[in-house]
Parts: structure tokens; C-alpha cells; sequence
């Protein structure tokens, strides 16, 4: 008669942290959102779906840090969806609003405007995969390359930012394609971005920068689209001048010190 064999310990069965997904799997959908308002010409609600997605992707790894719930899951599931929402959908959402009027123009404007928008979107990609190869070398005040969130920030601001103007996407292609190729351009460049990671979400803090998070709010909600449009475009050009200034500044040091 066979001895009976010990239980052999029962493998742990390995799940994902809920709350932090939750606020990625929001803003994932938020940015498929955008892409199915464009289709349907609904750009003023595809343009804010994108900003949505934004504040998701704002939140989700402050709450995973926050409640200690980061996870290699959640890090790879953020990116995924990081490719849609300011990836993929800003793309798509500008090529439909204005980019599509190029091949109404025919010659070679006729494939300027879908290689434009495939630029940005090949250029997101590229951004998001170096980001994801460099972020445990990367120093923490500043981005190497303008973020995706804040170009497709750009392209949504100028999205919304028009049609609250009463402006028409065939009339806007020349900006669309200049603003879709130079925020591409940017994002897979070296230009320093400032991160803004010093700001400190846990601790205490001095009581006016209470003060100043209301006027922040109070700022946006007074003209959202003209806001929110005309301080993306300000962050990006921020990018060049910073890096600009820091060139000239170290050049300075060289003469000063030969």
C-alpha cells in the first residue's frame, strides 16, 4: 500500500492591482471614444475625450503610488493604452478634421495628409518605447523629447480650440499638417521638457499653493478650448527655448573656463 504523499503547496494564483487599472482602462476607453467621435464628425467631443484621457493617464500611477499598488502589469497596460489615446487617436481625430481635405487637392498633397498623421503616430510609438527603455536612467525633472500627452494635447487644443471659433477643419490643413509633423519631430527629438515630478502630492504643503491650484481651475474653466490650446502650445515651445538657453549657457562656461 502506496503512502499517501504530502499536499504539494498550492501555486498562488497571481492577479492585478483593480484601482490604478481602472483609471488606465477609463482613459483607454476615453481615447477609442475619441477615434469613434471623429468618425462620426464629432470633433468637439472627440477633442475632449482626449483631454480625458489625459487626466486618467494623469492619475493612474499617482494612485498606484500612492496606495502602493505599482505593478510590472500595470506599467505594461499603461503604455498599450498611452498608444492609443495620444498616439493613435490624436492622429486619427486630426486627419479627420482636416488632414482628409489634402487628397481632395490632389498631386502630392494628396498623400501629405495621411503620411502627416502617420509621422505622429510612428513617431508616439518610438517615444513611448524609448521612454519605457530609459526610465530608470532618466533624470526625473525633465523628459528627453516632448511627452505624448502634450502633443496630443496640442492637437486636440487646436481641434476644439477651432470648431469653439466657429473655424472649419478644410480651411485649417496647413496648420494641422505643420502642428501633426513638428509635434512628431519633437517628441523623437533630444529637446529637455520640463516633467513637473517636484510636485509633491503627499506631503504638506505652503498654503498658497493651495491658492494657486483654484486659480489654475478657475483659469481653464473661464475658456477651456482657448486655454488649454494656447498652454500646450506654450509647453511645447518651452521645449527649444529651455534647451536652446542651456546650450548657450554651457558654451558660456567653456570660453569662461579656457
Amino acid at each position: 500500500m502506496e503512502e499517501d504523499k504530502p499536499n504539494a503547496p498550492t501555486p498562488r494564483r497571481r492577479g492585478i492591482y483593480l484601482l490604478p487599472n481602472l483609471f488606465t482602462t477609463a482613459g483607454l476607453f476615453a481615447g477609442f471614444y475619441a477615434i469613434v467621435a471623429a468618425m462620426g464628425n464629432n470633433f468637439e467631443a472627440a477633442a475632449i475625450a482626449i483631454f480625458i484621457a489625459m487626466v486618467m493617464d494623469g492619475i493612474d500611477g499617482r494612485v498606484a503610488r500612492l496606495t502602493n499598488t505599482q505593478s510590472e502589469f500595470g506599467v505594461q497596460y499603461d503604455s498599450l493604452s498611452d498608444m492609443v489615446c495620444f498616439g493613435l487617436a490624436p492622429a486619427l481625430v486630426i486627419f479627420q478634421w482636416t488632414l482628409r481635405t489634402m487628397i481632395e487637392q490632389g498631386g502630392l498633397l494628396s498623400n501629405l495628409g495621411w503620411l502627416a498623421a502617420f509621422i505622429y503616430t510612428a513617431a508616439a510609438a518610438l517615444r513611448l518605447a524609448r521612454f519605457n527603455t530609459q526610465v530608470a536612467t532618466a533624470d526625473k525633472h525633465y523628459f528627453q523629447g516632448l511627452p505624448s500627452p502634450s502633443a496630443a494635447g496640442l492637437l486636440a487644443g487646436l481641434v476644439w480650440f477651432s470648431s469653439a471659433q466657429g473655424l472649419e477643419g478644410s480651411d485649417m490643413w496647413v496648420l494641422g499638417a505643420l502642428l501633426a509633423v513638428g509635434a512628431g519631430a519633437l517628441m523623437v527629438s533630444n529637446v529637455r521638457y520640463y516633467s513637473f515630478k517636484e510636485i509633491d502630492f503627499k506631503n504638506r504643503v505652503p498654503f498658497v499653493a493651495m491658492f494657486l491650484v483654484v486659480l489654475v481651475f478657475v483659469v481653464v474653466s473661464s475658456d477651456p478650448p482657448s486655454v488649454l490650446f494656447f498652454g500646450f502650445l506654450l509647453y511645447v515651445i518651452s521645449g527649444p527655448v529651455v534647451t536652446l538657453y542651456q546650450i548657450r549657457q554651457r558654451r558660456k562656461q567653456r570660453k569662461s573656463q579656457s
